[in-house]
């Protein structure tokens, strides 16, 4: 067993909605003790560099040679770092800690091409907030022939452990990803876009950041023609582990619906892909605990029942803190790192052996 610590987790995932931060004692195997959790919002400027950042990368064909020279991917870096720090500072009791899981913002995923980018700078988190930083945990993964992503299962694993299975952890972020326990097996991946186009189509039409409860899709009608059009990718037909960019998809197949209708439509496609993925699975999992931002959308977990036919429920009703829980992951895997222990495995990542991903920034 590992030495229990005091970690602290930082995400900020595809929807770019703000710096999820979760302070947990763990041992980076099956201890997990949340103690306190805290969420600092980006603000409409932070938001646009970073998805400006993001659209700058989505352009590059290979790694950007270092230190960048692109100013707006600098500047976007340093202010999402700062409120990353300003997250850290404002966690209660994370004066304990001397470890920070820093995922950053993952601004280009590439892993056919040998790549993958999360942009923030944790030499500077470690000197703002004088502690030792884990990150960079996808590189390694995606240099040895992995995936790179996703990288909570072996969270997920721990957090169910005491639970019947066969059962599975979605996640839904801006990309929704699964990680599922059967009797016999275990993995993860990648099952389309979670929350990202909902998000676009609504800020496309000036109508918010996100369709609020899911009010927008109900009011909608879901396109069959649209939907199907949508679904007709061989990517689908791809079984895990495998893995997606953000912006791998878009809402052009949408363009043209009323604003209700495509965010039906839109939110039945990231229902229609889990369903998929659930279809390619060896076993039949019982039910579906669901973390993310995603949960809180009513439209899309009764559309995932429907179209599942497993029963669905949001991890809050399993006693867990959907709101910290990739947070959590993080500070998990940044104390497996200082172990030396498996971040990511061959059922996970389709990594050719168990890796340890990760390097460590540490204070001036």
């Amino acid at each position: 067993m590992g030495e229990k610590r005091l970690v602290v987790g930082l995400m900020s995932g595809t929807s770019a909605d703000g710096v999820d931060a979760a302070l947990i004692e763990t041992d980076g195997e099956a201890h997990v003790r949340l103690i306190a959790t805290h969420e600092r919002p980006y603000t409409p400027e932070e938001r646009r560099a970073i998805r400006d950042a993001a659209g700058r990368a989505l352009a590059l064909s290979s790694p950007p040679s270092l230190p960048l020279e692109d100013e707006a991917i600098v500047a976007a870096e340093r202010m999402m770092t700062l409120a990353h720090a300003e997250a850290v500072a404002a966690l209660a009791g994370s004066a304990g800690a001397t470890l920070i899981g820093f995922h950053g913002a993952t601004i280009a995923h590439r892993p056919d091409k040998g790549w993958t980018w999360q942009m923030g700078d944790a030499a500077l988190l470690a000197r703002l907030t004088g502690r030792s930083v884990v990150h960079d945990f996808r590189s390694a993964d995606v240099a040895a022939g992995g995936e790179g992503a996703p990288l909570a299962p072996g969270f997920h694993r721990a957090m169910v452990a005491g639970m019947d299975w066969p059962v599975a952890v979605l996640n839904i972020g801006g990309v929704a990803n699964i990680s599922w326990f059967g009797r016999n097996g275990w993995g993860a991946f990648d099952t389309g876009p979670g929350n990202a186009l909902i998000d676009d189509w609504v800020m496309a039409h000036g109508a918010g950041t996100r369709d609020e409860g899911g009010a927008l899709a109900a009011a909608g009608e879901v396109r069959m023609d649209v939907l199907s059009a949508m679904l007709d990718l061989p990517w689908f037909d791809l079984k895990g582990p495998k893995s997606l960019d953000r912006d791998d998809f878009s809402i052009q197949p949408a363009r043209g619906l009323a604003l209700a209708d495509g965010a039906a439509t839109l939110t039945a496609f990231t229902a229609e892909a889990v369903a998929i993925a659930l279809r390619q699975l060896p076993e039949r999992i019982g039910r579906l605990l669901v973390t993310g931002g995603g949960r809180h959308n009513r439209t899309l977990m009764r559309m995932l029942a429907e179209r599942t036919g497993v029963p669905v429920a949001p991890v809050e009703a399993y006693g867990f803190d959907g709101d910290s829980l990739e947070a959590q992951a993080f500070a998990w895997l940044a104390a497996r790192v200082v172990e030396g222990l498996p971040t990511s495995w061959p059922e996970t990542t389709g990594v050719p052996a168990p890796l340890c991903g990760g390097r460590v920034a540490e204070p001036d």
